[in-house]
């Protein structure tokens, strides 16, 4: 019989327990006094606690032929006309059963047993499991007689002891709580105790399929983790698997398939589907990216810039939108099943910022999810400047008197709780004045129209100014119908002109660029100009067509996509404002570009080149790298601006410990605030607990990562003489 709460007197199920209450930490109201060594044949005797009622039960001797029992409450005499038994014994023997009821502060740890590691999170997740069965064993702890009187080793069944411990620590039991063993000698106790830890343990599949009878049988999933000392998620996650293929599970029990393969089966229900993809994709590319990728090809990623742009999955959901979500995928919040429904969303969204363009008397205004194609060859139109009225103009310079004392106030700590909403609010008023600097002329208006679309990051974007080919056209033929220049500013041949043949062209325009070579070779002022405005082109005018003489090409690796969570970074939030601070400065049409550029000073012209090079600057180190000279190079960059990456970066749970291991979260901790600090995070039961001490511990020391560190001259060198080697065995020798 296991431990735990018995039923109301009389009983005749096992003598010698302590009447307890059903749960909780209240003690018996009766318990036995006697002495631990006393033989078999020593009577019993109960004594009641001080301030407790008297005793309301008997005890009788234990007999093979006679069923025991307990006498009456009216004292009436034991069967047989015994006596009742007395005398001083905790430790009480069923000669039928062979077991002994020991109390559990009389089991020790025995140092013959095997097992010697005990996981915390798994005496949790056993103690959670004696709880809801009414604090009973399933089965008994082995036993052997200790070193010291009255004590007994546990041989077998040290985790049972260990969440019956953690049971009493908090309570939930009597530190005495009677516990049901069975003895054996010493002299077998380390083959028992491998015989036990031996046993093969239930395989995964079977364990998912069982979870899964239970959520049949009408179980809720929170009574399921309360029942087995686990989460919610993670019963999820098992009932997400028994839901797969029973042939793909056959294949996994088989050992034919990973856990990492069967997992990405869970977010597809059709069991045919399943089964097709995995027949279909072959060997060499089963693993889990593949299939998902096969599952979900009609799907919409949480991550699509479309879910973005309407909100995410909360607004789709808000919308009766169903969601699909991998729970073995941490990073992919879930899918989007109704794609018609998406698309509405996104075109209801797109049509609303549409009508507020239309209302400024365009020709044409379209709604794209996407760029659309030929945009670049697109003839635009671009808007001139306009000075402000005295009025507009006041009321602009006072809004940015406005906005440079709230920023001082904020940035000395003198601001109030509204400043920063405060601030947001002039900035709109600055954007608003500023734009009236800038229109576009009647017949832009008239030609021209406006895409309305999604860019890059999901973000709405308006594009104005395009001519479509056919209204290019038409102007073209109208101009020339009145002797005007065509809108490319050429005006229509009235005599023949001069023409020259290819060959001929090639030759006379390669002595044009050995001559601009030199020139601009000995004339470093219009060389910075000139690779200022290549740069500019293509980092600052993405739409543009104008083109540069200079050859020269920037490669922007977009860092959106690499970061776990891009909305928390400094660095790309500060390099998104300067990026929209110097689009307010620069000129509207890229083709007045270089005019503009020739009349900057030399300080702007050097901030303008820095801007541009900071595009083409790329340190991220992917899985299939092939240029780590240039991530060396990096680290060589960062010495010479002096970088503190600290004060770009924060290490906290989000950012780094909780997308690590244990070992390495111990580590980082060590390092940062020393071996004490390391023994906080071994003691955590589980690693989210793990990672929330270690954010705590290392919060304010300023450590961060080695992947985020700018790597040290001598630490460099070595890097690189390492790398060498590897290239060159032979220069290592």
């Amino acid at each position: 019989m296991g431990e735990g709460a018995l039923p109301p007197l009389p009983c005749k199920e096992k003598i010698g327990l302590p009447v307890l209450p059903p749960r909780g930490p209240a003690r018996a109201s009766c318990r036995i006094d006697a002495d631990p060594h006393s033989g078999s044949s020593a009577p019993l005797r109960l004594r009641p606690r001080a301030g407790d009622p008297p005793p309301i039960c008997l005890l009788a001797p234990l007999s093979p032929a006679v069923p025991h029992e307990l006498g009456s409450r009216s004292g009436a005499p034991a069967p047989s006309g015994r006596k009742p038994l007395r005398g001083k014994r905790e430790i009480r023997r069923n000669i039928m059963t062979e077991t002994i009821t020991i109390p559990l502060n009389k089991l020790d740890v025995d140092p013959k047993n095997v097992r010697k590691t005990y996981s915390a999170e798994g005496i949790k997740e056993l103690a959670a499991t004696i709880r809801a069965d009414g604090y009973r064993l399933l089965q008994n702890l082995i036993v052997r007689k200790g070193d010291k009187k009255g004590r007994y080793f546990v041989t077998a069944g040290g985790r049972r002891r260990a969440a019956l411990l953690l049971l009493a620590e908090t309570g939930e039991i009597a530190k005495d709580f009677p516990v049901e063993c069975k003895q054996r000698e010493a002299e077998d106790a380390t083959a028992i105790s491998l015989t036990e830890n031996l046993h093969e343990a239930m395989h995964p599949a079977d364990q998912f399929v069982a979870f899964n009878a239970l959520a049949q049988e009408g179980k809720a999933v929170a009574d399921i983790a309360a029942r087995f000392g686990t989460t919610e998620t993670i019963v999820c996650k098992r009932l997400a698997l028994a839901r797969v293929s029973p042939v793909l599970l056959q294949m996994f029990r088989d050992e034919d398939m990973s856990f990492a393969q069967l997992s990405a089966f869970t977010v597809s229900d059709d069991h045919q589907r399943q089964v097709e993809v995995w027949s279909a994709l072959p060997s060499w590319n089963r693993d889990a990216f593949s299939i998902r990728r096969a599952l979900t090809e009609e799907l919409v990623a949480a991550t699509d810039k479309r879910v973005q742009f309407i909100g995410g999955l909360a607004a789709y959901e808000a919308a009766g939108g169903a969601v699909r979500r991998d729970l073995f995928d941490e990073r992919n919040a879930g899918y989007v099943t109704d794609t018609v429904l998406l698309e509405k969303l996104v075109a209801e969204k797109l049509e609303a910022a549409a009508e507020a363009v239309r209302a400024e008397g365009w020709k044409w205004v379209e709604c794209r999810a996407s760029m659309p194609e030929g945009l670049h060859s697109m003839e635009r139109h671009y808007p001139e400047d306009v000075s402000l009225s005295e009025e507009d103009q006041a009321a602009l310079d006072a809004t940015q008197a406005e906005y440079d004392e709230l920023a001082e106030l904020i940035e000395s700590g003198a601001a109030d709780d509204d400043a920063e909403a405060k601030l947001e609010e002039v900035e709109k008023r600055i954007d608003a004045l500023t734009a009236r600097t800038e229109a576009y002329s009647p017949e832009a208006l008239a030609n021209g129209g406006a895409f309305v679309m999604l860019d890059y990051y999901g973000r709405l974007s308006i594009e104005r100014g395009f001519v479509k080919p056919d209204d290019a056209e038409a102007m073209d033929d109208d101009e020339a119908a009145v002797g005007l220049p065509s809108s490319a500013g050429e005006a229509k041949p009235a005599i023949p002109t001069v023409t020259h043949s290819a060959a001929l062209m090639e030759d006379l325009t390669a002595h044009k660029t050995a001559a601009l070579r030199i020139e601009l070779a000995n004339n470093p002022d219009v060389a910075l100009i000139a690779v200022v405005h290549a740069m500019l082109l293509q980092v600052a005018y993405l739409y543009s067509s104008e083109q540069s003489a200079l050859q020269l090409s920037i490669t922007h690796e977009r860092l959106k996509p690499s970061m776990k969570d891009a909305d928390t970074s400094k660095g790309l939030a500060a390099f998104n404002d300067l990026s929209e601070n110097y689009g307010h400065h620069l000129p509207g049409n890229p083709a007045d570009l270089f005019d503009w550029l020739l009349e900057q000073p030399q300080d702007t012209l050097l901030s303008l080149l820095a801007f541009g090079a900071a595009h083409a600057v790329n340190a991220v180190e992917k899985k299939f790298n092939d240029r780590k000279k240039g991530i060396e190079q990096a680290n060589q960059l960062g010495r010479a601006l002096n970088i503190d990456m600290s004060e770009w970066f924060g290490t906290t749970g989000d950012s780094y410990f909780k997308h690590v291991n244990r070992t390495t979260i111990e580590l980082a901790v060590a390092e940062a605030k020393g071996r004490e600090a390391e023994l906080s995070v071994k003691a955590a039961a589980k690693k989210t607990e793990a990672v929330m001490i270690a954010e705590r511990l290392v919060a304010g020391s300023g450590w961060i990562p080695a992947p985020v560190r700018i790597a040290a001259a001598d630490e460099a060198r070595s890097i690189e003489h390492e790398t060498d080697n590897e290239q060159f065995p032979e220069a290592a020798e």
